[in-house]
């Protein structure tokens, strides 16, 4: 009788990306080169095209078009068409025109960057201008915003670059690969014996423990949206990088975390999103899905939604959490 050798422990590597942290696990040690070969282009391709903070990037240009009718590339149609999804499915919650909400609020550099605390006045509040506002034609490219509004696709972009470069990095190794942007997460491929172990925790960047939550995943994706990690203070009040598109002001406090299981990583971030603005709403609009969901409270109190399983704590590996 043969026995089979045990498998090698996926192989890992983590570097600074878009603001947060990049992870990326193969299930064959010696595919992490060609991997990240394969997550490193798409992270350029994507900041380049939608970053807000780049004065040379896509976006950017688009937003200080504003008003006008321009001819959007490729990649940009394919980021924006998802945001635009993603507002149609959440009737709104989540909502590209936030961006410059999103700026008066002092998010006008990246997170790194941002003054911790800053005495300059809040100006007044403005919803959204509203997605139903932009004019888009997905087959000639053509793209018009309503005049003064700025898109944010930072959430919606990150999922799906996540799910992208996971796909390319199976397609190009043939083994098991997972690929985390800031805690939001997507495999692809041969998951390893047990599946990927993945703690749950507020904040993807700090080490687990024993005693961390975990879950194993197989296939697909999951995303975590909070209000916990992402703050700093303005005229002495505390916000965070989540907008209410119907205020233009940071969601108020219900949820310390969402986090949702989809097929896709850009699903289940617009699912986890959706769940922070909604607030109360989100309980019943997510069972209205059927995805498998985890919210905490403000308490720490845990609500499993959907078949989400009873909470097991083991030693686990990537952390969701610290959603862009």
């Amino acid at each position: 009788m043969t026995t089979r050798a045990p498998a090698p422990p996926p192989a890992e590597v983590a570097f600074p990306a878009l603001g947060t942290t990049a992870v990326l696990l193969v299930t064959d040690p010696q595919a992490l080169p060609a991997a990240e070969a394969v997550l490193r282009a798409e992270l350029s391709a994507v900041d380049l095209t939608c970053s807000r903070f780049r004065p040379d990037s896509e976006l950017t240009r688009v937003n200080r078009n504003a008003g006008d009718t321009m001819t959007v590339s490729a990649p940009f149609a394919e980021a924006l068409q998802a945001a635009l999804r993603a507002a149609r499915l959440t009737d709104g919650a989540v909502d590209p025109t936030v961006g410059r909400a999103m700026t008066a609020l002092g998010y006008d550099r990246t997170f790194a960057s941002l003054h911790p605390e800053d005495a300059r006045p809040l100006p007044p509040a403005q919803p959204a201008p509203g997605w139903r506002r932009i004019v888009f034609d997905p087959r000639s490219r053509r793209l018009r915003l309503p005049p003064h509004t700025h898109l944010d696709l930072g959430a919606t972009a990150k999922a799906c670059t996540a799910d992208r470069a996971a796909r390319r990095a199976a397609a190009a190794t043939g083994c098991g690969v997972l690929v985390s942007l800031g805690g939001d997460l997507t495999v692809a491929g041969q998951a390893p014996d047990g599946g990927w172990r993945i703690g749950l925790a507020d904040d993807h960047a700090q080490p687990a423990t024993d005693h961390t939550p975990a879950i194993a995943v197989t296939s697909g994706a999951l995303a975590t949206s909070g209000i916990r990690v992402r703050t700093w203070q303005r005229a002495g009040r505390i916000l965070h990088h989540i907008v209410d598109p119907a205020t233009g002001e940071s969601v108020g406090p219900v949820w310390r975390t969402a986090t949702v299981a989809a097929a896709t990583c850009v699903d289940a971030n617009t699912a986890s999103t959706a769940a922070i603005v909604l607030g109360h709403r989100a309980v019943d609009w997510l069972r209205g899905t059927a995805l498998p969901a985890r919210l905490v409270d403000l308490d720490g109190n845990v609500m499993h939604l959907s078949g989400w399983p009873p909470d097991s704590a083991t030693t686990p590996g990537p952390t969701p959490g610290d959603p862009r």
